[in-house]
């Protein structure tokens, strides 16, 4: 017997991963040079050369310490690095029970998720929104709830947040550099859903409704990715936070898949969240993250990220397609570009792009209608050479250019 469920799961694949997957059929097709393949957020700039000294140490080892299982939360020394990176960073004062190391920033997700929030809850994103999320939040048994951000901004609507709160509540995902859009939530925007948060779990309280509070799940692989903008350390401001990273964007390491999920163990609900945290990684098949990596993140926790490859892009992209006519948000944070379709069938447009071998990925399934996102973290060849098309489709849709 098939689960129907896991079935369809895989029958209804990413847009994404499509759009990726149509982009290496037409390199290998019509090669590589003349295809414009946006899709992914796979960045182009390689690994520091810091982590290729960490793996080579690594090699050195006895076999049996190389590839030999690690605890179940990560290794002591991995976790302690963390920790004290956060703290020097943050003026914080976490420890390595504080840290729960995972398969990169889709287990970390998921974990929190599975740790929070029950079947039959739910769970508020803020749209546009990265897809997967709806696809973990449904797979541990809860609600996705879609929550426009403000249209202008696209900074989180605290007044919808505070409308779409219900007694079955559990959690809120935020995600800033956001993606799609690339804005980072000012210091003001989170404080102010702090707020409305603590004002729902006051309430619950006083209606002993439901004494657990609604947990504020802050997603932040793009954390280092930033064009100058303050990424302010959400813990600080609302008590209880998991923090969700992977390392997948600030040292190029996508495939790999290491990264960590942080609660604070200064409260009960800490305690009690890090020990759920634990028990979904063990149900769903996420411990141990892997050994090699972790090590790497020992040797490699402060290396900087190499931001300068994707301002050159951003700004290259940008300055080009306001001068064909296109609008779109100016990115603060992250390597995309959300830019609103000419035509308000995003996947119309991104059909007739096609046509140019250039692909962007359509906004539907991201909560949003009538957008694209446009990974800029590709080689600068790609942008210089997708300029063209851009120029062509702005042209056939009647864009004024500047």
């Amino acid at each position: 017997m098939v689960n129907e469920a896991m079935y369809a799961r895989g029958a209804e694949s990413s847009v994404i991963r499509e759009i990726f997957s149509y982009a290496n059929e037409r390199k290998a097709q019509v090669g590589a040079e003349h295809v414009f393949d946006f899709s992914l957020g796979n960045p182009s700039v390689p690994a520091p050369d810091a982590v290729r000294a960490s793996i080579e140490r690594s090699l050195t080892l006895p076999p049996e310490v190389l590839h030999g299982y690690t605890p179940a939360p990560g290794m002591p020394e991995a976790r302690q690095a963390v920790a004290d990176s956060l703290n020097r960073r943050f003026g914080t004062s976490y420890g390595m029970a504080d840290i729960f190391m995972t398969v990169g920033a889709a287990a970390s997700v998921s974990c929190a998720l599975h740790a929070v929030a029950c079947p039959g809850e739910e769970v508020i994103v803020i749209a546009p929104y990265f897809p997967e999320y709806r696809v973990w939040i449904e797979t541990a048994g809860a609600t996705c709830v879609e929550v426009p951000a403000d249209p202008q901004t696209f900074q989180i609507d605290v007044e919808a947040v505070a409308a779409a709160i219900t007694p079955r509540t559990a959690a809120v995902i935020i995600d800033s550099p956001n993606n799609p859009t690339g804005v980072v939530y000012t210091r003001e925007n989170l404080e102010a859903l702090a707020r409305v948060l603590d004002e729902a779990n006051a309430g619950r309280a006083a209606a002993r409704e439901n004494q657990q509070p609604i947990a504020l799940i802050s997603d932040e692989p793009y954390r280092e990715i930033t064009y100058g903008a303050e990424v302010p350390w959400v813990p600080s401001i609302y008590e209880y936070t998991a923090v969700c990273y992977s390392y997948s964007k600030s040292l190029s390491l996508p495939g790999e898949r290491i990264g960590w999920v942080l609660v604070p163990q200064a409260s009960a609900w800490g305690r009690r969240v890090m020990c759920a945290v634990a028990g979904a990684a063990r149900c769903l098949g996420f411990v141990c993250a892997p050994a090699l990596f972790q090590r790497v993140v020992i040797d490699c926790v402060d290396v900087p990220s190499d931001v300068e490859a994707y301002a050159r892009n951003r700004d290259v992209l940008c300055g080009a397609l306001k001068r064909f006519g296109y609008s779109y948000v100016e990115p603060d944070g992250a390597f995309y570009l959300w830019v609103r379709s000419p035509d308000p069938d995003a996947e119309a447009f991104c059909e007739r792009a096609r046509a140019f071998e250039l692909l962007p990925v359509p906004s539907n399934s991201f909560g949003a209608e009538g957008w694209l996102r446009v990974g800029y973290c590709v080689a600068a060849e790609v942008i210089e050479g997708s300029l063209p098309a851009w120029e062509q489709l702005a042209r056939e849709y009647g864009l004024q250019a500047e």
